[in-house]
């Protein structure tokens, strides 16, 4: 896994989202690039489409309210049948090990909401890997924010 780097994460805000609100509905969108490392994170009512290359290596995430519990849902596409079983393997655990890094610059480069909610630090993280292949399809729970959040950075 790649270590997180703050002043390599750009954020920015689409759709009328601010940095503090609203939660619900509240969607990210990261990429990257492969040449710079750089990370740039969107932030919205909706997914930034316009920001997804070709490789569809980005995650996806939303903030979802049941009853009054909240949880994060995370879109992992790692093929649609367009790749081999082999392939597919290898997006696979590439997502898993960098997942962490992902989450890390989501916690980060959304902090200011975390702070205005702290609750949400608790919420669990659920993973959608998404695959054509039924043993690479699959839903994780992946602990809270708080396992991501700056403090444990350093």
């Amino acid at each position: 896994m790649s270590k997180f780097n703050p002043y390599k994460l750009s954020v920015e805000y689409m759709d009328g989202v601010t940095a503090t609100g609203p939660v619900i509905p509240r969607r990210h969108t990261l990429t990257h690039s492969d040449l710079t490392g750089n990370l740039f994170l969107t932030i919205g009512t909706h997914y930034a489409w316009n920001k997804i290359n070709p490789n569809r290596d980005e995650v996806l995430g939303e903030w979802n309210l049941s009853g009054n519990s909240f949880s994060y849902h995370v879109y992992l596409y790692i093929d649609q049948g367009e790749y081999t079983a082999g392939e597919s393997s290898k997006r696979n655990e590439i997502f898993k090990c960098e997942l962490p890094l992902a989450l890390t610059a989501i916690r980060y480069g959304d902090r200011f909401l975390f702070d205005a909610y702290p609750n949400l630090d608790q919420a669990p993280i659920i993973v959608n890997f998404m695959s054509t292949y039924p043993q690479i399809a699959r839903r994780e729970v992946w602990g809270t924010f708080q396992n991501f959040s700056e403090s444990k950075l350093y």
